[in-house]
Protein backbone atom coordinates (compact mmCIF):
# COMPACT_ATOMS: atom_id res chain seq x y z
CA UNK A 1 0.00 0.00 0.00
CA UNK A 2 3.15 2.28 -0.29
CA UNK A 3 2.52 2.99 -4.20
CA UNK A 4 -1.19 2.89 -4.67
CA UNK A 5 -0.06 5.88 -6.58
CA UNK A 6 1.87 4.20 -8.90
CA UNK A 7 0.23 0.27 -8.89
CA UNK A 8 -3.09 0.70 -7.53
CA UNK A 9 -4.90 -1.39 -4.74
CA UNK A 10 -3.74 -5.30 -4.46
CA UNK A 11 -6.88 -6.45 -7.00
CA UNK A 12 -5.70 -4.32 -9.61
CA UNK A 13 -2.32 -6.28 -9.53
CA UNK A 14 -4.37 -9.80 -8.85
CA UNK A 15 -6.35 -9.21 -12.02
CA UNK A 16 -3.25 -8.27 -14.52
CA UNK A 17 -1.61 -11.57 -13.31
CA UNK A 18 -4.63 -13.18 -14.54
CA UNK A 19 -4.20 -12.25 -17.54
CA UNK A 20 -0.74 -12.91 -18.11
CA UNK A 21 -0.91 -16.10 -16.72
CA UNK A 22 -3.99 -17.11 -19.06
CA UNK A 23 -1.44 -17.05 -21.41
CA UNK A 24 1.05 -18.97 -20.49
CA UNK A 25 1.90 -22.70 -21.66
CA UNK A 26 0.67 -25.94 -20.28
CA UNK A 27 4.66 -26.72 -19.84
CA UNK A 28 4.83 -23.55 -17.21
CA UNK A 29 5.14 -24.60 -14.37
CA UNK A 30 4.32 -21.75 -11.53
CA UNK A 31 5.81 -21.80 -7.97
CA UNK A 32 3.26 -20.27 -5.44
CA UNK A 33 2.77 -19.65 -2.27
CA UNK A 34 -0.30 -21.30 -0.81
CA UNK A 35 -0.70 -19.32 2.83
CA UNK A 36 -1.66 -16.55 0.48
CA UNK A 37 -5.17 -16.99 -0.61
CA UNK A 38 -4.56 -14.74 -3.88
CA UNK A 39 -1.60 -16.11 -4.77
CA UNK A 40 -2.58 -19.58 -4.87
CA UNK A 41 -5.75 -18.51 -6.27
CA UNK A 42 -4.07 -17.59 -9.26
CA UNK A 43 -3.04 -21.31 -10.31
CA UNK A 44 -6.19 -22.89 -9.32
CA UNK A 45 -8.55 -20.75 -11.32
CA UNK A 46 -6.42 -20.21 -14.17
CA UNK A 47 -3.77 -22.37 -14.84
CA UNK A 48 -3.31 -26.39 -16.32
CA UNK A 49 0.04 -26.70 -15.78
CA UNK A 50 1.75 -28.30 -13.02
CA UNK A 51 2.69 -26.12 -9.88
CA UNK A 52 4.22 -25.96 -6.78
CA UNK A 53 3.27 -24.62 -3.42
CA UNK A 54 5.15 -23.67 -0.77
CA UNK A 55 4.01 -22.34 2.96
CA UNK A 56 4.80 -22.42 6.39
CA UNK A 57 4.46 -25.55 8.61
CA UNK A 58 1.63 -25.48 11.38
CA UNK A 59 4.00 -25.01 14.41
CA UNK A 60 5.45 -21.84 12.79
CA UNK A 61 2.20 -19.64 12.57
CA UNK A 62 2.38 -17.49 14.99
CA UNK A 63 -1.38 -16.32 15.67
CA UNK A 64 -4.70 -16.54 15.07
CA UNK A 65 -5.40 -12.96 14.48
CA UNK A 66 -5.51 -10.85 11.49
CA UNK A 67 -3.96 -7.12 11.53
CA UNK A 68 -4.02 -4.17 10.49
CA UNK A 69 -2.34 -4.74 7.60
CA UNK A 70 -4.21 -8.04 6.00
CA UNK A 71 -4.51 -7.24 2.51
CA UNK A 72 -6.70 -10.51 1.14
CA UNK A 73 -9.39 -11.55 3.52
CA UNK A 74 -12.08 -12.38 1.56
CA UNK A 75 -12.61 -15.52 -0.90
CA UNK A 76 -10.91 -15.15 -4.45
CA UNK A 77 -13.13 -17.41 -5.84
CA UNK A 78 -17.05 -15.91 -4.51
CA UNK A 79 -16.31 -13.29 -1.84
CA UNK A 80 -17.19 -14.74 1.19
CA UNK A 81 -14.81 -13.98 4.20
CA UNK A 82 -12.56 -16.13 4.49
CA UNK A 83 -11.35 -18.36 7.83
CA UNK A 84 -7.96 -18.76 8.91
CA UNK A 85 -7.23 -21.25 10.99
CA UNK A 86 -4.05 -20.13 11.64
CA UNK A 87 -1.56 -17.08 10.68
CA UNK A 88 1.67 -16.20 10.31
CA UNK A 89 1.47 -12.22 9.52
CA UNK A 90 -0.83 -9.85 7.20
CA UNK A 91 -3.19 -12.27 5.43
CA UNK A 92 -0.87 -15.27 5.17
CA UNK A 93 -1.56 -18.28 6.78
CA UNK A 94 -3.81 -22.12 7.07
CA UNK A 95 -6.94 -20.44 5.40
CA UNK A 96 -10.33 -21.97 4.13
CA UNK A 97 -13.99 -20.22 3.03
CA UNK A 98 -16.77 -21.16 4.59
CA UNK A 99 -18.86 -21.10 1.56
CA UNK A 100 -17.52 -22.53 -1.79
CA UNK A 101 -14.82 -24.80 0.22
CA UNK A 102 -12.00 -22.98 -1.42
CA UNK A 103 -9.04 -23.65 0.63
CA UNK A 104 -4.91 -23.73 1.19
CA UNK A 105 -3.49 -25.86 -0.89
CA UNK A 106 -1.25 -28.89 0.20
CA UNK A 107 2.08 -28.24 0.26
CA UNK A 108 5.56 -30.33 0.11
CA UNK A 109 7.01 -30.08 3.60
CA UNK A 110 10.41 -28.90 3.61
CA UNK A 111 12.90 -29.66 6.17
CA UNK A 112 16.15 -26.67 6.83
CA UNK A 113 19.15 -27.14 8.36
CA UNK A 114 19.14 -23.24 8.61
CA UNK A 115 17.75 -19.86 7.85
CA UNK A 116 19.54 -17.51 6.38
CA UNK A 117 18.28 -14.41 7.47
CA UNK A 118 16.29 -13.85 10.96
CA UNK A 119 12.56 -12.99 10.74
CA UNK A 120 9.17 -14.71 10.02
CA UNK A 121 8.60 -13.08 6.42
CA UNK A 122 12.10 -14.20 5.33
CA UNK A 123 11.11 -18.16 5.67
CA UNK A 124 9.08 -17.73 2.95
CA UNK A 125 11.76 -16.65 1.19
CA UNK A 126 13.99 -19.53 2.16
CA UNK A 127 10.91 -21.94 1.12
CA UNK A 128 10.15 -20.11 -2.30
CA UNK A 129 14.05 -20.46 -2.81
CA UNK A 130 14.92 -23.75 -2.10
CA UNK A 131 11.84 -24.79 -4.24
CA UNK A 132 13.05 -22.81 -7.52
CA UNK A 133 16.00 -23.96 -7.00
CA UNK A 134 15.23 -27.83 -6.72
CA UNK A 135 13.00 -27.47 -9.82
CA UNK A 136 16.33 -26.45 -11.49
CA UNK A 137 18.10 -29.09 -10.57
CA UNK A 138 20.65 -28.35 -7.63
CA UNK A 139 20.92 -30.85 -5.21
CA UNK A 140 19.62 -30.15 -1.06
CA UNK A 141 23.13 -29.70 -0.41
CA UNK A 142 24.59 -27.69 -2.72
CA UNK A 143 21.40 -25.43 -1.73
CA UNK A 144 22.00 -25.24 2.29
CA UNK A 145 25.76 -24.63 0.90
CA UNK A 146 24.72 -21.66 -0.76
CA UNK A 147 22.17 -20.34 2.49
CA UNK A 148 24.89 -21.18 4.47
CA UNK A 149 27.23 -18.57 2.95
CA UNK A 150 24.53 -15.69 1.95
CA UNK A 151 24.88 -12.64 2.74
CA UNK A 152 22.19 -10.24 3.07
CA UNK A 153 22.91 -6.92 0.86
CA UNK A 154 21.23 -3.75 -0.45
CA UNK A 155 19.24 -2.42 2.77
CA UNK A 156 17.67 -6.08 3.66
CA UNK A 157 18.86 -6.37 6.74
CA UNK A 158 22.04 -5.63 5.57
CA UNK A 159 25.21 -4.39 8.06
CA UNK A 160 27.52 -1.77 7.61
CA UNK A 161 29.98 -0.88 9.74
CA UNK A 162 29.69 3.17 10.36
CA UNK A 163 32.20 4.82 12.82
CA UNK A 164 33.60 1.29 14.26
CA UNK A 165 29.81 0.84 15.29
CA UNK A 166 27.37 -1.69 13.38
CA UNK A 167 24.18 -0.38 11.67
CA UNK A 168 21.67 -2.90 10.38
CA UNK A 169 19.21 -1.83 7.66
CA UNK A 170 15.48 -3.07 7.50
CA UNK A 171 13.88 -1.53 4.22
CA UNK A 172 9.98 -0.81 5.23
CA UNK A 173 7.85 0.89 2.96
CA UNK A 174 4.66 -0.22 3.60
CA UNK A 175 2.83 -1.93 7.19
CA UNK A 176 3.13 -5.71 6.53
CA UNK A 177 7.17 -4.86 6.10
CA UNK A 178 7.56 -2.47 8.25
CA UNK A 179 5.46 -4.89 11.15
CA UNK A 180 8.10 -7.42 9.96
CA UNK A 181 10.99 -5.74 10.24
CA UNK A 182 9.88 -4.43 13.81
CA UNK A 183 8.87 -7.89 14.84
CA UNK A 184 12.39 -8.91 13.76
CA UNK A 185 14.29 -6.53 15.14
CA UNK A 186 12.37 -6.73 18.62
CA UNK A 187 13.18 -10.75 18.40
CA UNK A 188 17.14 -9.39 18.10
CA UNK A 189 17.40 -7.36 20.92
CA UNK A 190 17.12 -4.37 20.00
CA UNK A 191 17.43 -1.02 22.39
CA UNK A 192 18.67 1.45 19.49
CA UNK A 193 16.28 2.70 16.51
CA UNK A 194 16.08 5.10 13.75
CA UNK A 195 13.39 5.06 11.91
CA UNK A 196 13.39 7.37 8.72
CA UNK A 197 10.06 8.43 6.87
CA UNK A 198 10.19 9.36 2.77
CA UNK A 199 7.63 10.37 0.71
CA UNK A 200 9.30 10.58 -2.77
CA UNK A 201 8.26 9.14 -6.14
CA UNK A 202 9.78 5.55 -5.19
CA UNK A 203 8.40 5.48 -1.71
CA UNK A 204 4.60 6.94 -2.70
CA UNK A 205 3.46 10.05 -2.40
CA UNK A 206 0.64 8.92 0.84
CA UNK A 207 2.16 8.15 4.09
CA UNK A 208 -1.13 7.27 6.10
CA UNK A 209 -0.28 4.10 6.06
CA UNK A 210 2.13 4.73 8.88
CA UNK A 211 -0.99 4.76 11.15
CA UNK A 212 -1.64 0.78 9.81
CA UNK A 213 1.51 -0.31 11.56
CA UNK A 214 2.06 -2.02 14.75
CA UNK A 215 4.67 -0.60 17.48
CA UNK A 216 4.42 -3.77 20.34
CA UNK A 217 6.20 -3.04 23.54
CA UNK A 218 7.70 0.36 22.09
CA UNK A 219 9.24 1.63 25.60
CA UNK A 220 11.67 -1.41 25.33
CA UNK A 221 13.59 0.89 22.94
CA UNK A 222 16.57 2.92 24.89
CA UNK A 223 16.73 5.55 22.13
CA UNK A 224 14.70 6.39 19.43
CA UNK A 225 16.11 8.93 16.61
CA UNK A 226 13.35 10.36 13.75
CA UNK A 227 14.19 11.55 10.75
CA UNK A 228 13.67 11.54 6.61
CA UNK A 229 10.79 14.37 5.00
CA UNK A 230 7.92 13.57 6.56
CA UNK A 231 9.73 12.94 9.93
CA UNK A 232 6.96 14.91 11.86
CA UNK A 233 4.48 12.83 10.49
CA UNK A 234 6.32 9.96 11.99
CA UNK A 235 7.30 11.76 15.21
CA UNK A 236 3.46 12.18 15.74
CA UNK A 237 2.76 8.40 15.40
CA UNK A 238 5.04 7.64 17.41
CA UNK A 239 3.83 9.99 20.18
CA UNK A 240 0.73 8.03 20.04
CA UNK A 241 2.40 5.15 21.42
CA UNK A 242 3.35 7.31 24.53
CA UNK A 243 7.09 7.34 23.77
CA UNK A 244 7.92 10.79 24.80
CA UNK A 245 12.05 10.63 24.57
CA UNK A 246 12.57 10.05 21.31
CA UNK A 247 14.65 12.91 18.97
CA UNK A 248 13.70 14.31 15.60
CA UNK A 249 15.94 15.68 12.74
CA UNK A 250 15.67 17.30 10.13
CA UNK A 251 19.14 16.26 9.04
CA UNK A 252 19.65 12.93 8.24
CA UNK A 253 23.44 12.43 9.00
CA UNK A 254 22.74 14.52 12.03
CA UNK A 255 20.45 11.83 13.04
CA UNK A 256 22.57 9.02 12.22
CA UNK A 257 25.54 10.56 14.05
CA UNK A 258 23.20 10.78 16.87
CA UNK A 259 21.80 7.35 16.79
CA UNK A 260 25.98 5.61 16.44
CA UNK A 261 27.11 8.21 18.93
CA UNK A 262 24.43 6.46 21.51
CA UNK A 263 25.56 2.90 21.26
CA UNK A 264 27.22 1.17 24.06
CA UNK A 265 29.52 -1.96 23.19
CA UNK A 266 28.41 -4.21 21.07
CA UNK A 267 25.50 -2.97 20.66
CA UNK A 268 23.43 -2.04 16.91
CA UNK A 269 21.56 0.83 15.34
CA UNK A 270 18.57 -0.46 13.70
CA UNK A 271 17.24 1.35 10.86
CA UNK A 272 13.81 1.35 9.23
CA UNK A 273 14.11 3.71 6.00
CA UNK A 274 11.55 4.04 3.32
CA UNK A 275 12.74 3.28 -0.10
CA UNK A 276 14.44 6.14 -1.11
CA UNK A 277 15.44 6.86 2.27
CA UNK A 278 17.54 3.63 2.33
CA UNK A 279 19.39 4.72 -0.56
CA UNK A 280 20.25 8.16 1.43
CA UNK A 281 21.36 6.11 4.24
CA UNK A 282 23.54 3.76 2.62
CA UNK A 283 25.02 6.86 0.62
CA UNK A 284 26.36 7.93 3.94
CA UNK A 285 27.32 5.14 5.71
CA UNK A 286 29.22 4.12 2.57
CA UNK A 287 29.77 7.26 0.86
CA UNK A 288 28.28 4.91 -2.46
CA UNK A 289 24.84 5.94 -4.09
CA UNK A 290 24.50 2.37 -5.04
CA UNK A 291 26.68 -0.28 -4.35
Amino acid sequence: RDQLDRYGEVNTIVTKWKHAISQLSEKTTLVLNADDPQIAYLAIAHTKGDNLYFGLQDAQFSTKETDHAADSVSCPKCGARLQFEKLAFSHLGKWKCPKCDLKRPAIKPQAFSLYPLPGLYNKYNTLAAKLVLQQLGFSDNAIDDAFAAFKPAFGRQEIVEYKGKKVQLFLSKNPTSFNQSYATMQEMGAKHLLLILNDRIPDGRDISWIWDVDLPQIQSFEQIIIAGDRAYDMALRVKYEDYKDFQTFENLQQAIDAGVDGLGRDQTLYVLPTYSAMLEVRKILTGKKIL
